[in-house]
């Protein structure tokens, strides 16, 4: 017995120390196949010439993804296999000394569930559905997409729970390869698990939204972002669009004249009428989308048109010239009747800035506005019949989400709760936790929001019993030319008391804080003033008035009181002409 009690210690050691080292072995082949799996998923997926499929002959054939992905596994079975048993468990269990070795056996046990629960309904799906767009059609392609749903469902929830037991694993340990191990594997399930979730509902919204069922058809506004409103930019030029078995056209085509004059009821609760009732959204087109909140718009949208026209929409759609930019990369230019091209370099600034100089007439100008959209339409539609640029459009629409240049909004219950559980349906976030949002609408009736700057630096302070001090800075800029910009662009419709220059903007700017969060005090360029208090989906908001002179900066900073800080706050991107620069500083958490 005594020599079994001497013996056993380090044998136990040296065996935990040899599968390790095996471990580490596996799960790099492992990462080799994944690495490979991904460049070949890519290159099956891309536009271009279609290379044939690389599989063997025979009934029973194998594709080179599909030996890549089981190949992967089984180096991420192996690997769990080496870190199981009661040697890892009891050193694993020990304080500080079995740090790493808890790391090893987390991050065996993660590779193997992504690999063999994760990857597969994912890997093999992709390419498959790819094909079926090019040559079955696309009709076909979201039948088999919806047959995927289940599959992405349970692929997005293994993948999360992983993501979970990931973030439990030691962050620090006296073995720095095991630290960079896990650091490496939590910024890929940063990636992965946002992906599956999104391939997840993508599975189940896309074929239904797509007319997969029966037609639908949505309301498509492009907000003209040179103008700052809660959701992107003043909505001007729209469509409506059609979607049928996944063949979309475009119904309509029309600018905000034909929608000014009327009025609609729809109710949106009391903190929306609380804090934007006296802008008369329901009656002022151009107020009826001040709040971030996109489904308000989207809601007020479609009661506007269905008391324009009596017809009832399926949802509504916002895109900006950013939207455009980013799809004309891959379609190619639209010509417009008088000849121009609308292209990804030159969407933005022919639409926002230069139509400004170059159509004196406010008529002409809208017309213009209508014809580009018309004319950027019909190019994307007639490449989404491309089956040779389908995939690259779909990456595209990708890059658009990424920039939250899109929202989406359903009128079928079932699928805005889906809609809004992701980035794309434009919710304004209402769970607890830290949360910094800066949002302007411009109060001036300017174009100058194409020039604007917009900085925020959210920096953790002191804990106390109640939370932790946070401290918002929100730097704004005008970069507005001194002279040069027509009038339309600089005339100043609020009609100021005080005297203004050519240039000069407007901004009613809200500082969205944490749920519980409470304002002590605020400066605007060093001196005291008091923000406009008040709520919306359980937010603190905080609103001020602000002259921003052409060619000045202005800061605000708010000193904050937040009752969950300890973790990074969730940042609200409003997307305009020039994307939000956000800083967010550290600070140790208030408990360990």
């Amino acid at each position: 017995m005594l020599l079994a009690a001497a013996v056993l210690p380090p044998a136990a050691a040296a065996w935990v120390v040899v599968t390790g080292m095996l471990a580490v072995d596996e799960l790099r082949a492992a990462q080799h196949d994944l690495n490979a799996l991904r460049e070949s998923v890519a290159a099956s997926t891309s536009t271009g010439p279609r290379p044939a499929p690389a599989v063997a002959s025979g009934p029973n054939a194998e594709s080179d993804q599909e030996r890549l992905l089981r190949s992967a596994a089984a180096h991420s079975a192996r690997a769990h296999d080496l870190t199981t048993g009661p040697a890892w468990y009891a050193i694993s269990r020990l304080p500080f000394f079995g740090r790493p070795f808890e790391t090893v056996r987390g991050i065996a046990h993660a590779s193997d569930r992504l690999a063999g629960d994760v990857l597969p309904p994912l890997v093999r799906a992709v390419p498959r559905l790819s094909e079926d767009a090019h040559t079955s059609g696309v009709p076909h392609a979201l039948l088999e997409l919806e047959r995927e749903a289940p599959g992405f469902a349970r692929a997005a929830r293994v993948a999360a729970e992983v993501g979970d037991d990931v973030d439990r694993l030691p962050r620090s340990s006296w073995l720095p390869t095991a630290d960079r191990g896990r650091a490496q594997l939590s910024d890929q399930l940063d990636r992965l698990v946002p992906g599956t979730r999104d391939a997840a509902v993508a599975a189940r919204l896309v074929p239904s939204m797509l007319g997969a069922h029966g037609p639908r058809r949505y309301f498509l506004a492009f907000q003209n972002t040179a103008e700052a409103r809660g959701t992107g930019g003043l909505p001007g030029a729209f469509a409506v669009l059609r979607a049928d078995r996944g063949r979309l056209s475009f119904e309509r085509f029309g600018n905000n004249t034909e929608l000014d004059g009327l009025r609609v009821d729809v109710d949106l609760g009391a903190e929306f009428a609380d804090r934007y009732g006296n802008n008369e959204p329901g009656s002022a087109w151009a107020n009826s989308n001040m709040s971030p909140h996109f489904p308000y718009a989207a809601r007020l949208w479609a009661a506007y048109w269905r008391a324009r026209t009596g017809q009832a929409l399926d949802g509504a759609i916002a895109i900006d010239p950013g939207t455009l930019g980013l799809l004309l990369r891959v379609t190619g230019p639209a010509v417009l009747p008088d000849g121009t091209e609308l292209t990804s370099d030159n969407a933005m600034d022919l639409t926002e800035r230069t139509s400004y100089a170059r159509y004196a007439d406010t008529a002409a100008r809208k017309a213009f506005f209508v014809e580009a959209a018309r004319a950027a339409a019909g190019r994307l539609m007639s490449a989404v019949d491309d089956p040779k640029l389908l995939t690259a459009l779909v990456n595209a629409v990708r890059d658009v989400q990424r920039e939250d240049r899109m929202q989406v909004w359903s009128a079928h219950a079932a699928e805005e709760r889906l809609l809004v559980s992701r980035a794309v349906g434009g919710a304004l976030p209402d769970a607890p936790g830290p949360f910094a949002g800066l949002v302007v609408n411009n109060a001036a009736g300017t174009k100058l929001d194409y020039y604007l700057d917009r900085s925020l630096v959210w920096a953790p302070g002191a804990c106390t019993d109640t939370g932790r001090s946070v401290t918002a800075t929100v730097t704004l800029t005008n970069r507005a030319p001194a002279s040069g910009l027509p009038e339309y662009v600089t005339q100043r419709v609020d009609a100021p008391p005080y005297r203004t220059l050519p240039g000069d903007n407007r901004l009613l700017v809200d500082y969205y804080a944490g749920r519980g969060a409470t304002l002590e005090r605020a400066t605007l360029d060093g001196r005291g003033v008091e923000p406009i208090p008040g709520v919306e989906r359980g937010h603190p908001v905080y609103t001020l008035d602000l002259e921003l002179p052409r060619q000045s900066s202005r800061t605000l900073v708010l000193h904050l009181r937040e009752p969950e800080a300890d973790s990074p706050p969730t940042i609200f991107r409003q997307a305009l002409v020039t994307p939000l620069r956000a800083t967010v500083k550290q600070a140790p958490p208030c408990r360990d």
